[in-house]
């Protein structure tokens, strides 16, 4: 039998057991990593002729990966955040790579310099308290399939959670009683408890009455018609359901309205009603502030093209010349009042 190459015993050495047992990776990031090198050994594989058996550590440089990179999105079409994160995998294995086999530790750390590719800031799509308000009078709640989809916007609206978190929520997650709290199972395997309004907990109450749930037994919360867990593309369909008849009410919602939609409403609720922002980190489940601040960084922006209309001009375009034709700031400055 021939002896696996050292990058394959590193790779799995990396996604089995540094991953998991030292990062604490979730199942979803250790996937992400996962599938960045299934890309890697393809890219290799057609472009460069070198089947994965063959793969080795000294086979892949910084120009390799440059090359990877560039095949990416060309070829893929991945856009910058896509390309941006498998770069972030491929460091995080050269990373670990360094203490495994510091003899090429020049190489690895070559690697580890090259730079992410700046993205073009976007304004984070968000639902104002009214659309909020329209989208969720939309299920029926003289329904159960009514109720159920409800239970699900409201929850999904109210916890803020990651569409992953509502999916793996359990029934045992969820406390009634004194005060409503969803235990949410986050990124890395981190726990959070956040509140729940009390709308939200009769909501919940009624659901779980329909479905004959019990707290008891730890079962899925969140299911579909045949009793299986909700996927992703589940919780978007029950979204897009209601979307067209919110559209007929109020139409500046959007046509597409995603799960995570319903998580930048939130916090940028919370921010205008004056939540300090350690507080929405918190209860986002963020490791860092700074990835909170970008909500702050879009209500600052919003207001900003809100008032910047207000503002009466100093002069027309017709009026008086602009200072730089003149050789004196001070009498320019003079001339305008």
């Amino acid at each position: 039998m021939k002896k696996p190459t050292d990058f394959a015993v590193l790779l799995s050495g990396f996604l089995t057991e540094y991953l998991p047992a030292q990062k604490g990776a979730s199942v979803q990031t250790i996937a992400s990593y996962r599938d960045t090198f299934k890309l890697l050994l393809r890219y290799l594989r057609d472009e460069k002729g070198i089947s994965p058996e063959k793969v080795k550590l000294a086979t892949i440089d910084d120009s390799m990966i440059t090359g990877f990179l560039k095949w990416l999105e060309s070829e893929r079409g991945c856009g910058i955040s896509t390309r941006n994160q498998r770069l972030a995998a491929v460091r995080s294995f050269f990373r670990y790579a360094q203490f495994e086999f510091p003899e090429n530790l020049d190489s690895f750390q070559k690697i580890l310099s090259l730079p992410s590719k700046k993205t073009t800031s976007t304004v984070i799509p968000y639902l104002t308290a009214d659309e909020m308000r329209i989208l969720l009078s939309q299920p029926d709640p003289s329904t159960i399939s009514g109720r159920r989809d409800l239970a699900i916007l409201c929850f999904l609206y109210d916890s803020g959670c990651r569409v992953q978190e509502m999916i793996d929520l359990c029934t045992g997650d969820l406390i009634f009683e004194p005060v409503g709290i969803a235990v949410l199972h986050g990124k890395g395997g981190k726990t959070r408890r956040v509140p729940l309004e009390k709308n939200t907990v009769q909501l919940l109450k009624r659901y779980f009455a329909d479905q004959k749930l019990d707290r008891t037994y730890n079962a899925a919360v969140f299911t579909g018609n045949r009793g299986n867990k909700l996927t992703r593309e589940g919780v978007t369909y029950i979204i897009s359901k209601y979307v067209e008849p919110a559209r007929s009410a109020i139409p500046s919602i959007p046509e597409h309205i995603t799960p995570h939609i319903f998580r930048h409403t939130r916090a940028m609720v919370l921010l205008q009603a004056g939540v300090s922002l350690i507080y929405i980190r918190d209860f986002l489940g963020h490791t860092d502030v700074k990835t909170t601040e970008i909500y702050a960084k879009t209500d600052t922006e919003l207001k900003r093209k809100a008032i910047e209309g207000t503002m009466p001009a100093v002069f027309d375009d017709n009026g008086k010349k602009n200072w730089t034709e003149n050789t004196s700031l001070m009498e320019w400055l003079n001339e305008l009042c």
